[in-house]
């Protein structure tokens, strides 16, 4: 039996999970190695892991998988974005936990510049929000004076999670992050695509302790278990790259932890972003030309911890539209284009009442409306064409159903469940997106509307009406 021919192996760098897999020829991705990320320890807003266990659990994982490999493909890497650590420079040993970017400490930072917030939002494209490392890196050097001397004398070195790992696996020869990651760490100037002196000072933090920015593919980069790395980017862009590409009249509806509804801008133009206030810009990924790639971006919270007491599989398409209460199911607040802290979960009416089934419907159809008013939105800044829907949630037949009724366009279910390995086995394979994209439109499953649909629309249409009034009441 002949060796199949492997482009790339991918390693992605989940919250929950860390996986690697092999990027056939035929774009396909096999062979796919997870174990669990080591758990997060949660003390009231502190989210906190083993940064050293997470690194050899990594090594683990990446090892296992290469056996399958018969040689040493090119490495894609994509990451969480966000969580972060400190560590010794002549050892590696972290001095801090891998702070996770559901940590919560930055919140107090948040609060004391608010009246920066429109000056974040233009360098970044993002809000101030404790979810980034900025806000938390603060409050950590302000805790920390001692540290924030080492980290300005080179004995202690910063960085998200890749950094960390890139750094490890070059013997310490590189401290580096690429435009991707950078973006998110709202000190970032998305334009310049350079490190912000601006947002430095604003947090306090200095420019010299940061990695040094980098593209996101074509770094053949050599590392010490004789692996190169090529390709190295955010897990939201990884995925978006395997599931729509470059394409601008399609959008992605990731939902999972959280949602994500995120379109790209052509020709990465982020003036497109003036029709649609409130939502995210975001830095896909930078090519090795420095080429870059944006995207515009809707968000939905925790949409996990909405669920997790609720039957949600127990929801069937017939129950879709059942009664006329309306509901919000972001339990830590409306996230963009509103963010709404004040607004959690929140029903129109009281609700003690229904079953635990019922709760669960109305919880989904909240989600439903939610991605469904930004699928407007971005239809009214130009025509989308379709929607693919990815990520553990959109397995809901539920969800499927209420999105395709409610949404402007044909609305898809995506085939790969492992988008984020795909992406960054793509560009570490020099893979052209066009071809998995036209992979995809051929195993992509259409959501056939069923006939009833017009009850879903006519409540979505009521729904919007108390949104919007909660929205300027609240």
């Amino acid at each position: 039996m002949s060796i199949p021919i492997i482009s790339a192996i991918a390693l992605d760098l989940g919250t929950t999970s860390i996986k690697a897999g092999l990027l056939g020829q035929d774009g396909v991705i096999n062979n796919i190695v997870a174990q669990a990320a080591p758990q997060i320890s949660v003390n009231g807003g502190l989210y906190e892991s083993d940064a050293l266990v997470y690194a050899e659990t990594a090594e683990r994982v990446l090892g296992e998988c290469l056996v399958n490999a018969g040689s040493l493909p090119p490495l894609g890497v994509s990451s969480q974005r966000s969580s972060f650590l400190i560590w010794e420079r002549a050892t590696g040993q972290p001095l801090t936990p891998l702070i996770s970017w559901q940590d919560n400490r930055g919140a107090n930072s948040c609060i004391v510049l608010q009246d920066s917030e429109r000056l974040v939002n233009k360098l970044t494209g993002l809000r101030l929000t404790p979810y980034y490392l900025a806000p938390k890196l603060r409050v950590v050097l302000l805790n920390n004076p001692d540290w924030r001397r080492k980290l300005e004398q080179g004995e202690l070195l910063v960085g998200t999670l890749d950094t960390f790992l890139i750094w490890r696996w070059t013997g310490g020869k590189y401290h580096i992050s690429d435009a991707s990651m950078a973006a998110r760490t709202i000190l970032m100037d998305i334009r310049q695509q350079r490190w912000s002196p601006t947002l430095c000072e604003l947090f306090g933090i200095p420019l010299s302790i940061l990695p040094q920015i980098i593209p996101s593919t074509g770094l053949n980069l050599r590392l010490e278990q004789g692996l190169s790395l090529q390709a190295s980017l955010g897990d939201q862009s990884a995925a978006l790259i395997a599931s729509i590409g470059d394409n601008c009249s399609e959008v992605l509806a990731n939902l999972g932890t959280g949602g994500f509804v995120v379109r790209n801008l052509s020709e990465g133009n982020l003036a497109e972003c003036s029709s649609t206030q409130g939502y995210l810009r975001t830095l896909v990924y930078q090519e090795k030309n420095q080429h870059t790639h944006f995207a515009i971006e809707g968000t939905l919270n925790s949409l996990a911890a909405a669920l997790t007491s609720y039957p949600v599989g127990e929801c069937r398409t017939e129950d879709l539209a059942m009664g006329d209460i309306f509901a919000i199911a972001e339990p830590s607040g409306l996230g963009a284009p509103y963010f709404r802290n004040d607004l959690g979960i929140r029903f129109s009416r009281p609700h003690e009442h229904l079953t635990q089934r019922q709760v669960a419907c109305l919880l989904l159809e909240g989600i439903i409306f939610r991605v469904a008013r930004i699928l407007e939105d971005f239809h009214h800044q130009s025509a989308i064409k379709h929607v693919y829907l990815s990520g553990g949630l959109s397995e809901l037949s539920y969800l499927q159903q209420g999105i395709a009724q409610c949404a402007p366009c044909d609305v898809y279910r995506m085939p790969q469940k492992d988008s984020s390995l795909q992406g960054a086995a793509m560009l570490a394979a020099g893979m052209a997106s066009a071809s998995c994209i036209e992979s995809n439109e051929k195993k992509a499953k259409i959501i056939e509307v069923s006939k009833n649909a017009s009850s879903l629309q006519n409540k979505y249409l009521h729904w919007k009406g108390w949104f919007d009034t909660l929205l300027d009441l609240s």
